[in-house]
């Protein structure tokens, strides 16, 4: 009894004592306001786009203005945040004026955010043909490399908007919970924050942002991960309304993007490589097909997260070069409806890469593929027991990369340059230069564009040799994609 008695009168103490505490005191032991965020989504010339994460389920309201002062407080939108979607909402500010830049806070249950005392900065898009750079890469593992040096190189090139090309986070998981806290843990990244906040950050997913390693449609965790994928991006879309996906298409400066999802509808990777055999599905195909038909910009960057050309054609691969037969259609679709302009990027590979699929001998134009890989994770040396159709500069892998792609749509002639940057931002190759005369049915670039000492190697490949000067080793892919071609 006399225990109980002093149990009673302690939890009494406490009471009392919790009930002198100021109230200001109490508040902030646990008030509204950002877990992870902001983060700048879909960009438009009219309007830009804030995803946040918050603490709770409750009022969330997005403010804006011209100054950084905000002697003039303008209205975005707002959204309660709920459990169901992790508490992710996604605010947008509507009628503003092209290529501007605009101040934007946030306001939690009314109030603003205690940790994040000062406005952030983002741009709108123009309205028109533009000079711009995108930046772009995949494998970003935070379980490896959590400081991520890579982001300063990143904010240095100053990019308009960022592509998150798959791998985004390592997973690896059927469980939710294991994807949103690798959602939460990558979006907290030091170094990373201040290009979320600013820059437009559209992605897609691969296979360990999807489920497990090399997974496919056949996931029975797809539709819950395709949940959480949408609640923690803000792209402009997400598949259609009655095919489901990560897909969109992103307009920006005078070029069209078109972001395609290369797990949810795929097939399994063993699968005979036919006509039959898929990696898009058919109605994204059906879409993409649509879509680049009635694209007019000079530019359409295709971007997945598993390379396009024939390199990882091997044992254990999942990128295009195990998916032949449907990239055939798709490039020949784009052939014989006169597309020009298309050029693509990847990433997945843990190597840097700048390939060429040369289809000018079969009255296409040859179709570049630039891909950025690892952000975050190790680099690996697979070149040495890889050959895609032309490799147009040699492989990187001596540190972690991130692509840019330099868009001048202004002049008369519009050029889209290439260049690859290591961890300390510098260029690691000669940058490659297209222009839309170079991507042209009957065009041929791909030897006049690539490294004299690239088609040396390719060369005596060709006759039987190694890539890099020695013996074929076990294991190479076949050489039937070589026969006459490239010539």
């Amino acid at each position: 009894m006399k225990l109980r008695r002093r149990t009673f009168l302690k939890g009494s103490g406490l009471a009392a004592l919790f009930s002198a505490i100021p109230r200001s005191w109490a508040e902030a032991l646990g008030y509204p306001r950002a877990l992870q965020g902001p983060m700048i989504g879909s960009p438009g010339p009219n309007h830009f786009t804030v995803w946040v994460r918050a603490s709770g389920a409750f009022e969330v309201k997005l403010e804006y203005s011209t100054d950084r002062d905000f002697k003039t407080v303008l209205q975005g939108s707002s959204a309660i945040a709920n459990a169901g979607d992790d508490c992710c909402v996604t605010l947008r500010a509507e009628g503003l004026q092209p290529d501007t830049p605009y101040w934007y806070r946030l306001k939690y249950a009314g109030e603003g955010d205690r940790y994040q005392f000062l406005p952030h900065r983002t741009r709108t898009a123009p309205a028109g043909a533009a000079d711009f750079r995108v930046a772009f890469g995949s494998c970003c593992r935070i379980q490896y490399d959590p400081d991520q040096r890579i982001w300063n190189a990143v904010r240095a090139l100053e990019p308009d908007m960022f592509l998150w090309l798959g791998d985004n986070v390592y997973a690896d998981s059927d469980q939710r919970a294991a994807l949103v806290d690798l959602y939460g843990r990558g979006r907290v990244v030091e170094r990373l924050e201040p290009l979320l906040r600013s820059t437009p950050q559209l992605a897609t997913w691969d296979d360990h942002d999807f489920g497990y390693n090399n997974s496919d449609g056949r996931s029975p965790f797809k539709d819950e991960s395709l949940q959480v994928f949408r609640n923690f991006w803000a792209n402009p879309a997400s598949g259609e309304a009655d095919n489901p996906g990560v897909y969109f298409k992103q307009h920006y400066g005078g070029v069209d993007f078109f972001v395609l999802d290369g797990r949810y509808h795929r097939d399994p990777i063993d699968k005979t490589d036919d006509a039959g055999k898929t990696m898009l599905g058919a109605r994204q195909k059906a879409w993409l097909k649509r879509e680049l038909k009635a694209s007019r910009t000079p530019f359409k960057v295709l971007a997945i997260g598993g390379g396009w050309s024939c390199a990882e054609n091997e044992k254990g691969g999942d990128s295009w070069g195990v998916y032949l037969s449907e990239r055939t259609e798709l490039f020949d679709f784009v052939r014989d409806n006169d597309i020009g302009g298309v050029v693509c990027i990847s990433g997945d590979s843990h190597m840097g890469e700048l390939n060429c699929i040369p289809r000018s001998g079969e009255g296409g134009y040859d179709i570049y593929d630039f891909c950025s890989s690892p952000l975050a994770q190790m680099p690996a040396a697979k070149n040495t027991r890889q050959a895609p159709e032309v490799r147009v500069r040699d492989t990187w892998t001596r540190s972690v990369n991130v692509g840019l792609m330099r868009f001048d749509m202004t002049g008369a002639k519009p050029t889209l340059t290439y260049t690859l940057h290591d961890v300390m931002g510098e260029a690691v190759w000669e940058p490659l230069v297209l222009t839309p005369d170079d991507l042209k049915n009957g065009i041929r670039t791909w030897d006049s564009k690539s490294d004299p000492d690239e088609l040396e190697r390719l060369q005596r490949f060709k006759r039987g040799g190694g890539y890099y000067g020695q013996d074929v080793p076990d294991g190479w892919p076949s050489r039937p994609y070589y026969d006459g071609k490239p010539d």
